[in-house]
């Protein structure tokens, strides 16, 4: 073969692969790419997202109750037509919310158009008491490499976490090709029983906007939010980075945790870190002036945090500006607050370069964080999901042992960093 009958054919041949490999969007059918998202009061309130086919003849309608009945919709005590619908770049949305809904229980869903009747979900309601013992994943910056991202995914299914708690980043441009395979990769985290694990979705600096996680997760115009879990024993924040700092946000926080200052444990996740460990991400000023110092006069516990593509935890820390600071920071066993992350859940990794005198461990690998709390304890471990097809599959039951095949980080300061709750 001649040599420019060589570069033409090997010219089509790239475009044809080009092509088979395009996104080329969702094909009309039943209900799919389903999500459940927890806002506010999870103990009796569950919003239900999934995508919709404007052709469809009739509006989509969500059968839900506490017995299985399989697909058989009419079965099901309880039916709700859809509440509201987005168009985000041709991601077309339908959501519900559940409300009054019973505590610690499981619901049991399906969604019905004209095309027919999606397969049996279920999802759970949070526990409203305080005796609970409660299962977290936390990370973020899943971006669009895909085979790590499916791996962390395929692993929350497997850990059966009561949520997700998510650090944004969630595509790469925002494009509607991406958000559908997100949302397609998503469908991981459903077992095959078709368990539902919510997720308390936060902005990253990809999500170009507030409506963009309003469009696609339900999530209140300013992106910011929190709630009570199990009766007082966690609040949880969710804080908009990517918005103003300064009024109307630091306002609402100051408030919630004053009205909330009983919470045996509180948690806050955000993207964008105060003090990243990556030297070429910018310092969080404006967090730093305005979070950090709530964070120390109300105890938070927790702070997750994304964006750097990188692994940290640090030791417990305050704001605090004598000579012995760090970046501004010092380290304190009593009253400091311990901030994890910074977000490898696909996103391209970095090393991490800026390590501070109160940082206890840094990493560079696709992870997120395991968190088990209680009464008595909060527990955080770091999972490696990088072989998350050989990790054993928990039950519901057994949510909180280790499954065979888990690969957990192990630092040189221990693999489990452990809390007791504030006296």
């Amino acid at each position: 073969m001649k040599a420019k009958t060589m570069i033409v054919f090997l010219f089509l041949f790239s475009l044809i692969n080009l092509n088979s490999c395009k996104y080329t969007g969702p094909r009309a059918g039943v209900p799919n790419q389903i999500r459940a998202m927890f806002i506010e009061d999870p103990a009796h309130n569950i919003r239900i997202g999934w995508q919709y086919f404007p052709k469809s003849d009739e509006a989509d309608v969500i059968a839900y109750g506490k017995v299985d009945h399989g697909q058989n919709f009419e079965a099901y005590p309880n039916q709700v037509q859809v509440q509201k619908t987005t168009d985000y770049k041709g991601v077309k949305s339908s959501f519900v919310r559940l409300k009054n809904l019973s505590p610690d229980t499981r619901y049991y869903f399906v969604i019905k158009n004209s095309f027919g009747v999606s397969r049996r979900f279920y999802t759970h309601t949070l526990p409203d008491d305080i005796n609970s013992r409660i299962s977290i994943v936390a990370g973020g910056d899943s971006r669009n490499n895909r085979v790590p991202r499916q791996a962390a995914n395929l692993l929350v299914a497997k850990l059966k976490p009561h949520f997700v708690y998510f650090g944004g980043d969630m595509t790469n441009l925002g494009f509607g090709p991406e958000w559908h395979e997100w949302l397609e990769d998503w469908q991981l985290t459903i077992t095959e029983e078709g368990r539902v694990t919510p997720i308390v979705a936060a902005r990253g600096n990809h999500e170009r906007g507030n409506f963009i996680l309003e469009k696609l997760f339900d999530l209140p115009a300013s992106n910011y939010y929190a709630f009570t879990v199990a009766g007082g024993l966690i609040r949880t924040y969710v804080l908009n980075s990517e918005a103003a700092i300064a009024g109307d946000q630091t306002d609402w926080l100051d408030k919630d945790l004053r009205q909330n200052k009983n919470a045996i444990w509180k948690m806050a996740i955000y993207h964008k870190p105060i003090r990243p460990h990556v030297s070429k991400k910018k310092e969080g000023t404006n967090t730093y002036t305005y979070w950090a110092p709530l964070f120390y006069k109300y105890g938070l516990d927790l702070v997750v945090e994304s964006d750097a593509h990188t692994v940290k935890s640090t030791y417990p820390i305050r704001p605090d500006l004598s000579e012995s600071n760090d970046e501004g920071f010092v380290r304190d066993d009593v009253n400091g607050t311990v901030y994890v992350g910074e977000g490898c859940w696909g996103a391209p990794l970095r090393a991490a370069d800026d390590i501070k005198s109160w940082t206890r461990d840094t990493g560079s690998f696709n992870q997120f964080k395991w968190v088990f709390v209680d009464q008595s304890k909060m527990e955080v471990r770091t999972v490696k999901v990088d072989n998350a097809s050989f990790v054993e599959e928990l039950s519901e039951d057994d949510r909180f042992l280790m499954p065979k095949n888990i690969d957990l980080w192990q630092p040189t300061s221990g693999t489990v960093l452990e809390m007791t709750p504030r006296r």
